[in-house]
Parts: C-alpha cells; structure tokens; sequence
C-alpha cells in the first residue's frame, strides 16, 4: 500500500527538509512517496541502490532522490545529496497519514486509575487499561487493548501500537515506538532446580527503555532478577526478538528480527546484530561489533569488527558430504599432529 498525504508538499519545502540541492521545479506539489517503478505523476521516488539505476530512465515519478552524478541521467526533477536513503528517511514521515498527531483524548471504553497522570494531548483508545501511579508524558498516543502496569512511566510522544503490554514498574523514554503484540517487563526466566523440580526465582528488577527506542511487534523484552534490564538510547530493536532478564543493550545498536539474547550478556553501543543472532548468557559484546546472520556467539566479543558463524546455505549432497568431513577434523588433525612430530 502507497502512504498518500492528505496535502501535497512542493520539491522546494521537501529540499529544505531533507538537505538536497534541487534541480527543476521547486513549486511542484507531491501527495506520495513510491519506488521508481511505482511512482506516478503526484510522486516522490529514491534511488540509493545502484542495482535499480537501470529503473530510473523510466520511472514516472514527479521528482527522484538520488546521488549528485545520477542527476544528469534522471528525466524529471532531481533531489540531489549524497545519502539518498537518509533523504528517504528524512521524508518518509511526511507521507505516512498515521504518523501524524492526533487529538488527544481518552475513549470511553478505557479502565484508567484515579492515581495516574496522563500529560497534555495524551491519547487513549478503546479498551486500554492504565493502572496506579502511571505517569504517561504529553502527545503519547496508547493504541486500542493496550495494557500499563502500576508504577509505569513514558516519556513524551510516544507511541503505543494496538495490543501492547507493560507490566509493572516499566519505565520508557521519550519518543518510542512499541508495535503491537511487544511485551516489556515480563518475568525473565529465572528457575533453579532442587533435583526433583523447578523453584521459580522472583524475578523483582525491572525495565528501563530509553528516549528514540522502537521496538517491532511481538518484541519480549524481560523484566531484571535483580536490577534492570535496560534498552539504551536510540535502538532500534525488530520484531520477534527475545532479550532475556538484566540484558543491557548500548545507545544506538540495532536488531534485526528474531535474535535472541540470553541473560545479563552486555552489548556495546552501535552494534548491529543480524538477524536470528543468538547470543548466550553473560557475555559482554565491545562497542561497533556487527554479527551477521543466524550466527551463534557463545564468547565474549572484546575488539570491534565484523563476526560470522555457521555455514552458508549449498547443495543438499556438498552440505552432506561436509558434514561427514567435519566430523572426521578432529581425528585428521590428530593424525597431522603425529606426522608433524614423527
């Protein structure tokens, strides 16, 4: 579905918001935002992949964000900076009509309690329940089935998805995005076993979200043991992802869907954690580490830099006959220490 804006923007105001230098028509109104394929007459498209280059002599879009030395080969306006998709990024929101602030208000059906404080322009749909001594900051808009726990706190406008839950005691800061289905301070799972059965640990810390965090649906992020699992400025954290109790995450870092993070393991600030990375418990991540895709990080990652594991995918019959051969590495390796000492 195309996000269409309900006003249309000219090519000068979007330059200004976006930091290009425009070439062609700067009184020109767009309603949308659409790929180079996709794009009509009342559109704004991007180019920051040179593998769509061959797309753009076609495209029939009202104006084109792209690089300075695409600009001559471009046969409508032209957007020009050096970082087309941080242009896209810039401007997105000025075509997606859900993003803009609504009135606030409290629907009807919502359960709040006499103890909460909601700020200015706050937001509450049907069927939200808001528990004791919440205190929820100005223009935060809290989707219809949504749940706050006692003693929660978010900061300044926010956003809640539909069908979100805070248990109690979660603090959020300002500016975050949750989607629907994420669950913030649940119990971590803390169990210690008396050799006929399991003893559940009171898990009794909690939650600390910063300010600029987004979180993807159906995201769990467990409640501390003791002390706070705590999400760092700015991260950005996909959908389906588990992140167990007293997991630290660094400003800035991000991570992609379905990665697992085990308890109390600290990830530095800036990292990138690809997606379904699974990373064990108590392990501490340096600062600007990426791990790609799928792998599995059971030791401590000391230096920044670039981590992989496993193998890629391959013909069923080579993977079958590697793994045969990986299994006999440990007798070959013997067999080429005895010849190196003989």
């Amino acid at each position: 579905m195309k996000k269409t804006a309900t006003i249309g923007l000219s090519l000068n105001e979007l330059a200004s918001l976006s930091g290009a230098t425009l070439r062609g028509d700067g009184e020109r109104q767009v309603t949308g935002f659409a790929t180079l394929v996709d794009a009509g007459p009342d559109d704004i498209a991007f180019l920051a992949n040179p593998a769509y280059l061959k797309h753009l002599a076609g495209t029939r879009a009202a104006a084109v964000l792209l690089r300075p030395e695409h600009v001559e080969a471009c046969p409508t306006n032209a957007l020009a900076l050096d970082n087309p998709y941080l242009g896209y990024a810039k401007l997105s929101s000025c075509f997606d009509r859900f993003a803009r602030a609504t009135e606030g208000g409290v629907h009807p059906t919502a359960v709040i309690s006499d103890s909460a404080v909601l700020g200015e322009g706050v937001s509450v749909g049907p069927q939200v329940v808001i528990g004791d001594h919440v205190r929820i900051g100005a223009r935060v808009r809290i989707g219809a089935g949504s749940v706050i726990g006692d003693d929660c706190e978010i900061g300044e406008d926010g956003m809640l998805h539909a069908n979100v839950t805070l248990y109690h005691g979660v603090m959020v800061g300002a500016r975050a995005i949750i989607h629907s289905g994420a669950v913030l301070g649940g119990d971590g799972f803390g169990f210690a076993h008396d050799g006929r059965g399991w003893q559940k640990i009171a898990q009794i810390g909690g939650v600390v979200v910063g300010d600029d965090v987004e979180i993807g649906s159906c995201t769990s992020i467990d409640r501390g043991a003791l002390g706070d699992t705590v999400i760092g400025d700015d991260v950005k954290i996909d959908s389906q992802v588990q992140i167990a109790h007293n997991v630290h995450i660094g400003d800035h870092s991000a991570l992609a869907g379905c990665v697992g993070i085990a308890g109390s393991t600290r990830v530095g600030r800036g990292c990138l954690l690809g997606g379904g990375v699974g990373l064990a418990g108590h392990l501490e991540i340096a600062d600007r580490v990426q791990v790609t895709g799928m792998s599995l990080v059971t030791n401590s990652i000391l230096e920044p830099g670039v981590y992989s594991s496993g193998t890629g995918a391959m013909p069923n019959a080579l993977w079958r006959k590697n793994a045969v051969r990986f299994k006999q590495l440990d007798a070959l390796a013997r067999r080429v220490s005895k010849l190196e000492k003989s």
